[in-house]
């Protein structure tokens, strides 16, 4: 105990590395990629679950990390947009297709409607566009207007299909 504050110890593979540390009981996942672990790609905006900024995946499915205690991820996958690349630097298809298709403007949800858009992709590698559209509704963006978002995501399908035929 340190100031009142309860310590807990996590261990969890992050972007496919295993991570061991402390941290407060109280601090969410999100403050601790930030603020411990100096990933910075994901995002807070609202902090009460709303927007998306901050989604990352755990054991594959989309969680709102701001409001997501980092002491739930112990012994869990936690993959963040900075885990997407591959090791030679080439970005993931969601990545690209985002660029491609000028489906961000400023930038700051792009974070999260990537990790948000894999997690389908990974369940549902061609869903339709009402599918897509049904699933990120709760990613919020106030630049793009959606449609580049939903183009990006059925393009990053597309190339998906591809490289998993090769």
């Amino acid at each position: 105990m340190t100031d009142g504050m309860r310590i807990v110890a996590l261990k969890f593979q992050l972007n496919g590395k295993p991570v061991e540390m402390e941290c407060e009981a109280e601090e969410t996942l999100a403050e601790v990629l930030r603020n411990h672990l100096n990933l910075n790609g994901t995002k807070v905006s609202c902090e009460v679950q709303v927007c998306g900024a901050c989604t990352v995946l755990v054991d594959g499915l989309p969680v709102s990390s701001c409001t997501y205690l980092a002491y739930e991820a112990r012994g869990k996958n936690v993959a963040t947009i900075e885990g997407l690349e591959k090791p030679d630097g080439t970005l993931h298809p969601l990545q690209q297709a985002f660029i491609d298709d000028f489906a961000f403007q400023c930038g700051f949800c792009t974070p999260g409607m990537i990790m948000a858009a894999k997690a389908l992709l990974d369940e549902n590698p061609q869903p339709t566009r009402a599918e897509i559209i049904h699933h990120m509704d709760g990613n919020i963006c106030r630049c793009t207007g959606y449609v580049p978002i939903v183009a990006a995501v059925q393009r990053a399908a597309g190339v998906m299909a591809k490289e998993s035929k090769k």
